[in-house]
């Protein structure tokens, strides 16, 4: 009977046992109910905005769009925000045929034919300036205005003619419905129709790489864009820096908006609001080369007309 009674004890506590380790080991690497109080995975919090939206046009404003877009999409994980460039003229004719949702411009929707300006809302995010920009070779650092108009009309052919080495000149436009080459034209060459003669790229990066590339080269670009593989041009011996451009010393700027087919709402203006946001304003605009409008102590409508704030 004593023999009887400890073998049961033992096979009771062998059976004990065998349910623990089995009870441990399928608790292993299964999910567990969260504990009160516990905190959520960085960027896993529910935000309560999702969907998807898409940004085109401006190549001068792409850089500016496509990180605040990457910070954005990071704070928010439900949404995914399409970025893409194309140039401010045919950013205006989709957003305008409702192709796009947010209509990226380096010039106002009432300078762009073919669209009903009055149906668009403006953004403005922020401003930034362009300049004449040349092969680092290239020995000339200023130009006069009447200069610049004579080379981009192709009246003047050589950097000799205007001061520099015996070296003919090669120019680069940007395809027309570009934001930047309106400015350029309106702003530097005073309206003037540019040579037909001239080379024509459709993107911003693509005017950098081929005119670091090129000897003799010459084009503009945003100055968002420029680095030391191309050459600021002064005009008529002003800098185009950000003190010149916010008093209006430097003439060609230009404000960056985005536009939406009337009034935005849900994730378009929770994307717009974040571009105004002290996050972007103060941080971004001015770490990519971008000046922010609240700066600027000019002001310029949509027919060019420049004032005093």
């Amino acid at each position: 009977m004593v023999k009887k009674v400890k073998w049961l004890l033992a096979a009771g506590c062998i059976l004990a046992l065998l349910a623990t380790m089995v009870a441990g080991c399928g608790g292993r690497g299964q999910p567990q109910p969260p504990q009160e109080g516990a905190q959520k995975p960085a960027g896993q919090e529910k935000t309560g905005l999702s969907g998807k939206i898409t940004a085109v046009g401006s190549t001068a404003l792409l850089p500016l769009v496509e990180e605040a877009a990457k910070q954005f999409m990071s704070k928010h994980p439900q949404v995914q925000i399409g970025v893409q460039g194309g140039g401010s003229g045919t950013g205006l004719s989709q957003v305008a045929a409702g192709a796009a949702d947010i209509g990226n411009s380096d010039i106002f929707a009432e300078e762009k034919s073919g669209i009903d300006a009055s149906k668009l809302v403006d953004t403005k995010v922020c401003v930034v300036g362009m300049a004449a920009v040349v092969n680092p070779k290239v020995t000339v650092d200023s130009l006069t205005k009447k200069q610049l108009i004579d080379i981009f009309t192709g009246k003047v052919t050589n950097w000799k003619e205007v001061g520099g080495p015996d070296q003919k000149i090669v120019l680069i436009n940007r395809a027309k419905g570009s934001g930047t080459r309106a400015t350029f034209k309106a702003f530097a060459l005073d309206g003037a129709e540019e040579t037909a003669g001239a080379m024509e790229i459709d993107s911003s990066g693509q005017v950098k790489k081929t005119v670091a590339e090129t000897p003799g080269a010459i084009s503009y670009l945003a100055l968002s864009y420029v680095d030391n593989t191309v050459k600021a041009i002064k005009i008529d011996g002003v800098e185009p820096t950000e003190e010149n451009i916010c008093n209006g010393k430097y003439p060609v700027w230009a404000y960056e908006h985005m536009y939406t087919l009337g009034e935005p709402t849900g994730l378009k203006k929770a994307f717009l609001d974040y571009m105004l946001s002290d996050e972007v304003q103060n941080t971004l605009v001015p770490e990519l080369g971008y000046i922010p409008a609240t700066k600027m102590k000019v002001e310029r409508d949509a027919g060019g007309k420049v004032t005093q704030k």
